[in-house]
């Protein structure tokens, strides 16, 4: 049996935190609150497909319940004067509502992620989005490499694709590293995503590892 763990729960309550924040009173409630941001979170991503969404947050007590959506093009979510968040909660709303989830009130809010070129998610995602366009995957992995190796604070990254590549009859893996990604050391800053990239002849598997540095207590405090 393999040893491999996801390299963010890897590191919960050393490096980060947890993506749903919340604290239940009994068996019921905890149920029905993990259940709520489960279906929340996966109808976001799948609504929110193509915006740049890096993570969804969720933030809830007894009564209300915040949704913190972090992208790098908060622009085309908000919209002129608020309207897409407007339009969004509206959606979520209904969701709800359909799906029976409780909440008496709650709220969006819509973080900008200043480098996306540093943050795993986003670089899948512009990795799906451009062999969804049909660009040779050499070509795609290579540029995204250096557009990442690019960034000062990034010490290593490595991105992995499985599938039919190129519209191969036959599925394989295509990889590439640069830096240092030591999976095994905690302080080890390493983000990590995963994206399927959706063609016409099939699905193409990506995952993303970038590694920006080691955290050591002192740096944090300064932070």
């Amino acid at each position: 049996m393999t040893h491999t763990s996801h390299p963010y729960s890897h590191r919960l309550g050393i490096l980060r935190g947890w993506k749903s924040r919340w604290f239940s009173r009994g068996k019921d409630q905890y149920r029905g609150f993990l259940k709520g941001d489960v279906l929340i979170r996966h109808y976001l991503e799948k609504k929110l497909r193509g915006n740049y969404v890096s993570a969804i947050e969720m933030e809830r007590n007894n009564e209300s319940l915040k949704i913190i959506i972090k992208t790098s093009r908060p622009g085309i979510l908000i919209g002129r004067q608020g309207e897409g968040t407007v339009r969004l909660k509206k959606d979520v709303t209904r969701f709800m509502k359909k799906k029976g989830i409780d909440v008496k009130s709650f709220k969006i809010e819509i973080e900008e992620v200043r480098y996306p070129d540093t943050n795993a998610s986003l670089v899948a995602q512009m990795i799906a989005e451009s062999l969804e366009k049909r660009f040779p995957f050499r070509r795609v992995l290579k540029q995204t490499m250096e557009k990442v190796m690019a960034n000062k604070e990034v010490k290593g990254a490595r991105f992995m694709i499985g599938g039919r590549l190129g519209g191969a009859d036959m599925s394989r893996k295509e990889s590439l590293k640069q830096g240092m990604i030591p999976l095994q050391t905690f302080r080890a800053d390493i983000d990590f995503a995963r994206e399927r990239a959706i063609l016409p002849y099939g699905t193409i598997g990506i995952k993303v590892w970038i590694n920006k540095g080691e955290v050591f207590e002192e740096s944090k405090k300064r932070e």
